[in-house]
């Protein structure tokens, strides 16, 4: 019996024309109705793998990864510094548009942040440099110092503790290394509500106090401290 060869199904013509008109692989620049402009890659008519996008309404520039037409992995934001230049804001890692993973943010010269992000916002482990010179290294959540952390003053005085809602809330340690003595206790709102201070290393002090502090001549003092810090500990539960 001859073998009958079955004709070849023929796709539409507008598939072929769409597949056709499809951006994919590397193109030159691409310019959106409202002026934005992307150079890069392209994968299912979406921005996919490296590209740049300039926003004209703000003169914004993204250099970096991109997949499924979102800044995701790695990438760098900038402004326009005013010179005819750009100065960098943002360096680190993307996720659908957000900045996410570890990353710099550089609020002015002087003021910037190196360390994790979540969903656009500093969560994670970060140290954050301010203008007055104070850095804080720790634990964030929601954009706001949360958890332990160190906070070091520009004379080096420091606290180590715990932090919530961006301030000092509950047990913690204030190193006083200009005068040699140390606090430790319980904060609430950045206020000391109750501890002990005693002298820290006062040999090494550049401005020591002038006693050194005397012994607190109190019956079974511990107890009396700890009982008043779980008061205030409670409270914050």
């Amino acid at each position: 019996m001859p073998h009958i060869k079955e004709p070849k199904e023929k796709e539409p013509l507008w598939k072929n024309w769409d597949y056709a008109a499809q951006k994919k692989g590397i193109r030159n620049t691409v310019y959106s109705v409202n002026g934005d402009q992307y150079t890069g890659e392209w994968l299912d008519n979406k921005k996919d793998g490296k590209g740049t996008y300039k926003w004209k309404a703000n003169g914004a520039l993204y250099d970096g990864d991109w997949r499924r037409g979102k800044r995701n992995g790695f990438g760098t934001y900038s402004m326009p510094d005013g010179k005819g230049g750009f100065r960098k804001e943002y360096s680190g890692g993307w996720k659908n548009d957000m900045r996410h993973g570890y990353g710099t943010q550089f609020y002015t010269d002087e003021e910037y942040y190196e360390g994790e992000w979540y969903a656009d916002q500093r969560s994670g482990w970060g140290r954050m440099y301010y203008k007055d010179g104070t850095i804080y290294e720790g634990e964030w959540f929601e954009d706001k110092r949360n958890g332990q952390g160190m906070l070091r003053l520009t004379n080096e005085n420091r606290y180590e503790g715990s932090w919530r809602d961006d301030k000092k809330n509950g047990p913690g340690k204030f190193f006083y290394l200009t005068t040699g003595q140390v606090y430790e206790g319980v904060w609430n709102d950045d206020i000391a509500k109750c501890g002990s201070m005693r002298d820290f290393n006062r040999s090494e002090a550049t401005e020591p106090t002038k006693y050194p502090i005397p012994n607190v001549e109190l019956s079974n003092a511990d107890a009396v401290l700890q009982d008043a810090e779980e008061m205030f500990l409670h409270d914050q539960e």
